[in-house]
């Protein structure tokens, strides 16, 4: 992966619609820039906006189908010798379209409405060489930005895979063993639920998963937990259907939350109690709740910062998968502490 992630290209990708737009976009405020600029000469007329706009949205234009299709091969030279490369390109389409333009208004008489040609052709190529140089770096530091972000994201999923504790481990090998004679089947189905609970642990950050998986996920560990606590934790489930099962979503997401339920929630009350469990969806989102009786935080010992630093990965990690639009709130109040997601049902962002 390491290999792959260093063969990439460091050139921003131009191919883009998005960023095809934001190069047009910044071509024409150059324009109104430029005739907005007061230097004493007559207000532009709506013919020569019109005409010059054309003119720079088509060099923008062949400025970025140029750096797109040639984005491979200037990738693969040193990065200062690409970007030079990348801005002569630019500096030299602007040139000859500009020398293009020029001859052409200068074949029907025109030309004395323009600049002299050496000033025309190099005052074009040397704003476009500026403004490609302005937007690539741009789009250099969006690109490193979101590189970072999904590295930050993705350490944040394989510390999740440390979230099963060896204390969990432990305690399940140990109910398991002792089911074994009084009980062969259910241990069987215990192991078979560890054995999934792990598996889904150690891929915590590769690809996605999707709801029904994370919610299966959840009843396999609920269910060890329940052999584990008895009558002391019950579950209770709330599916309002119909659901989108199919929704993409990062794996390990739902069960932390559930393991924060059970472990700062239910087996620190000597009664035990019930989780909540709200499945629900609307026309543009779904939305999670889970409610749990809890201690007070101020009597709850230093395991509490544990449940908040997994709140904070689900929450960091929903927000890089979704976007701003994924919603994760959570607090304590009378005796119970709830918390829910709120996730699109749209395209997820940077698909």
């Amino acid at each position: 992966m390491d290999e792959a992630r260093a063969t990439e290209p460091w050139l921003p990708d131009l191919c883009r619609l998005r960023r095809v737009g934001a190069m047009l976009g910044l071509a024409e405020l150059v324009v109104v820039v430029v005739a907005l600029v007061p230097d004493g000469r007559p207000a532009w007329t709506l013919p020569q906006l019109l005409s010059v706009s054309g003119y720079a949205l088509w060099l923008a234009l062949a400025v970025s189908v140029l750096l797109c299709v040639s984005r491979g091969a200037l990738s693969r030279l040193p990065m200062r010798l690409g970007a030079l490369a990348a801005l002569a390109l630019a500096a030299g389409v602007a040139w000859l379209a500009a020398a293009i333009v020029h001859g052409l208004y200068a074949s029907v008489g025109a030309a004395a409405a323009w600049s002299g040609f050496w000033r025309f052709t190099t005052g074009s190529a040397a704003v476009t060489a500026l403004i490609a140089a302005l937007a690539l770096r741009y789009f250099y530091v969006t690109d490193r930005w979101q590189a970072q972000v999904s590295a930050h994201a993705r350490a944040e999923a394989d510390a999740l895979q440390a979230r099963i504790r060896p204390h969990f481990l432990f305690n399940s090998m140990n109910m398991i063993a002792g089911l074994l004679r009084r009980d062969p089947a259910v241990a069987e189905r215990a192991v078979l639920d560890l054995a999934d609970l792990f598996r889904a642990s150690l891929t915590a950050g590769e690809g996605s998963a999707t709801l029904a998986e994370e919610v299966q996920l959840v009843e396999r560990y609920l269910a060890i937990e329940q052999l584990r606590l008895g009558e002391r934790l019950r579950v209770a489930w709330r599916r309002e259907e119909p659901l989108p099962w199919s929704l993409p979503m990062p794996r390990l997401v739902l069960q932390p939350l559930l393991e924060n339920a059970v472990l700062h929630g239910i087996s620190r009350l000597p009664e035990g109690g019930t989780i909540e469990i709200v499945l629900r969806a609307d026309a543009r989102r779904l939305h999670v709740g889970v409610r749990n009786p809890s201690p007070p935080p101020a009597a709850r010992d230093s395991g509490g910062a544990g449940a908040g630093h997994a709140r904070r990965s689900v929450a960091h990690r929903l927000a890089w998968a979704f976007g701003p639009e994924a919603r994760m709130t959570g607090g304590w109040d009378g005796g119970y502490y709830a918390c829910t997601l709120e996730l699109p049902l749209g395209d997820r962002p940077g698909t």
